[in-house]
C-alpha cells in the first residue's frame, strides 16, 4: 500500500536574537531569573525589518538544497506553503517561491495560513497528493513571523514568540510512514488570540498609524492580542482528547508511541499537558528553550533537533499534535523513516 514519509528537514532562523538579557533592559522591572522560570525560554530570533514568512522559508529550502546535494529539485512536483504572513494577496507566496527557488513548472503550488496546526495540516495536504499518486516529491515549507504583530511593550508575547522557517521534504513509499489524521475547530474561540488590523474585514488607516506612529514598521502587519488564560484552557481541555483520537484512528496504543512531539506552545501548557495526559518525561519530546514559540515551525525544529540529539531514530512511532490559533487542531503518527 502506498504511503507517505518524512525524508529531510532543514531549518532557517533569523540573524538577530532576543535574549533574556536584551528582555530586561526594555522591561527593567523584570529579571532574567523571573523571566526563564514564568517561560522556559533564554532566547528567541528576530526577522530583520520587512524580511517576510517567505524570506524565511526560501533560506530554509536553500539549506535543505545544499545539505542534500544528491537531491535533484526537479523531482519537486508539488510545494506547500503554510504561513500566517503571506507577501500578498495575490499572488500566491507560493507560486513566488517556486520562481524564487527555480523549481520545474510542472509543480502545484498551495498557500496554506493556518498558524499553530499548520504543520500537520501541511503534512495531510502532502500525504493526500503522494498517497493519491498525483506527485511523489512534496516540499513543505512553513514560516511565521509573530514578532512583527507584537508591540514592543507587550512583556509577555516577547517573552513567547520567535520568528522562523523550516523545510520538510515529504516523499511517496512502500513502507510505512505517515499515518491517518484527526482535524478539528471551533471558531468561537478565534477572538482568544487575534492579529487586530491588518487585514480585509479591519484594514490600516490613519487613525492606526497615528496611535503607533513611534512602533517599528507603526504595526502595519496588525497586532496580536492573546488571552492566555482562554489558550491554556482551551488546550488542556482539547489535547488529551485529541491524543486518544489519534491513537484510535491510527489502531495504536499508548504505550506503542516511541516519542511524543507537540507544538511547543509555552512551558506551562506543555508541562500541563505532559502531566495530564501521563506521558514518561523521558518520551514527550520539548524545544523552546533558544527559540521560542515559533508557530506553525515549532513541531519540525523539534523533530530536526531530537533526531540530531539521537532521540528520534529510525522505525521510531511519533505522535505529532498542532493546537491553537483558530482555535484549530490536528495530528497524526509518523513511523521515522
Amino acid at each position: 500500500m502506498k504511503s507517505s514519509k518524512i525524508s529531510n528537514i532543514s531549518i532557517h532562523f533569523p540573524k538577530q536574537e532576543l535574549n533574556n538579557s536584551d528582555l530586561i533592559k526594555i522591561f527593567p522591572d523584570k529579571d532574567e531569573a523571573f523571566i526563564f522560570k514564568t517561560f522556559g525560554i533564554k532566547n528567541r530570533f528576530i526577522r530583520e525589518p520587512f524580511e517576510t514568512g517567505s524570506d524565511l522559508s526560501f533560506k530554509a529550502a536553500e539549506s535543505f538544497l545544499n545539505e542534500f546535494p544528491n537531491f535533484d529539485k526537479n523531482k519537486i512536483d508539488f510545494l506547500i506553503f503554510c504561513s500566517e504572513g503571506l507577501d500578498y494577496k495575490a499572488p500566491t507566496s507560493s507560486s513566488v517561491l517556486h520562481y524564487r527557488l527555480g523549481l520545474n513548472q510542472n509543480c502545484g503550488c498551495i498557500d496554506m495560513p493556518m498558524g499553530c496546526a499548520g504543520y500537520i495540516y501541511g503534512l495531510s495536504i502532502a500525504n493526500a497528493m503522494l498517497v493519491s499518486g498525483n506527485a511523489t516529491n512534496v516540499l513543505l515549507l512553513v514560516s511565521d513571523i509573530p514578532t512583527s504583530v507584537i508591540h514592543s511593550q507587550d512583556f509577555d508575547l516577547r517573552c513567547i514568540f520567535g520568528d522562523a522557517g523550516a523545510a520538510t521534504l515529504i516523499q511517496a513509499t512502500e513502507q510505512k510512514g505517515i499515518g491517518k489524521f484527526v482535524f478539528g475547530n471551533d471558531g468561537e474561540g478565534a477572538k482568544n488570540l487575534i492579529v487586530e488590523r491588518g487585514s480585509t474585514r479591519a484594514p490600516i488607516d490613519k487613525t492606526w498609524i497615528e496611535k503607533y506612529k513611534d512602533e517599528p514598521e507603526y504595526l502595519a502587519h496588525g497586532k496580536m492580542e492573546m488571552n492566555g488564560l482562554e489558550i491554556a484552557r482551551f488546550s488542556l481541555q482539547r489535547v488529551p482528547t485529541l491524543l486518544e483520537e489519534t491513537l484510535q484512528k491510527n489502531n495504536l496504543k499508548f504505550e506503542e508511541i516511541d516519542l511524543f512531539v507537540f507544538h511547543q506552545a509555552s512551558k506551562f501548557i506543555l508541562s500541563a499537558l505532559q502531566r495530564k495526559c501521563k506521558i514518561p518525561k523521558e518520551k514527550f519530546y520539548e524545544y523552546y528553550e533558544n527559540v521560542g514559540n515559533t508557530v506553525s515551525c515549532s513541531i519540525p525544529i523539534a523533530l530536526k533537533n531530537a533526531q540530531l540529539e539521537g532521540k528520534l531514530k529510525k522505525g521510531d512511532k511519533v505522535m505529532l499534535l498542532g493546537f491553537g490559533v483558530g482555535y484549530t487542531w490536528g495530528g497524526t503518527i509518523v513511523e521515522w523513516a
